[in-house]
């Protein structure tokens, strides 16, 4: 990496995430929780490092319980992934994400969803760990707080088809 590469990933990594990152779901005591959705955070990671400037690599996965209701015979399934972000310098960081199902018919079914919400948990996880613009700034309660008041415009309608592979 060049000294005006990371010059420039360094002053990217301090910024913290315009509204159009934030989404938000309901949240305990009647609050909101905010979040930065999977695909987003690959497209900063992209956008940030360069699509060839990072990769991602599961270290861990660890079933933490699967459960079949005798009754129903649906599955309920637990899974957390310890998964590890490398830049293209060597430079890393590694966090845990858990995922988990309740009551699906298929047992592949279950495992299936809990492991991939778990894989973009701990990939989330483990991007923010370098910086405010991947997600850090999050963990702010006053930078929550005053983001979810900011109003997003509406995504227009695709009309430019030349864009489209």
């Amino acid at each position: 990496m060049t000294s005006s590469e990371y010059k420039t990933i360094q002053t990217n990594l301090t910024k913290q995430l315009g509204p159009e990152y934030v989404s938000s779901r309901p949240g305990p005591g009647g609050g909101k929780v905010i979040y930065l959705e999977g695909w987003k955070a690959m497209n900063l990671a992209n956008d940030i490092f360069g699509f060839n400037g990072w990769s991602s690599s599961i270290v861990d996965i660890t079933v933490d319980f699967v459960d079949c209701n005798q009754d129903t015979g649906k599955f309920s399934i637990g899974v957390a992934v310890t998964c590890r972000v490398t830049l293209k310098d060597g430079t890393y960081h590694e966090d845990i994400g858990y995922g988990s199902c309740e009551n699906l018919k298929s047992k592949a079914g279950a495992f299936e969803k809990a492991k991939k919400e778990a894989a973009t948990d701990a990939l989330k996880r483990a991007l923010r760990m370098f910086g405010n613009v991947m997600g850090n700034c999050m963990y702010d309660k006053k930078y929550g707080q005053e983001i979810i008041k900011v109003k997003v415009p509406p995504v227009k309608c695709l009309t430019n088809f030349d864009n489209l592979i």
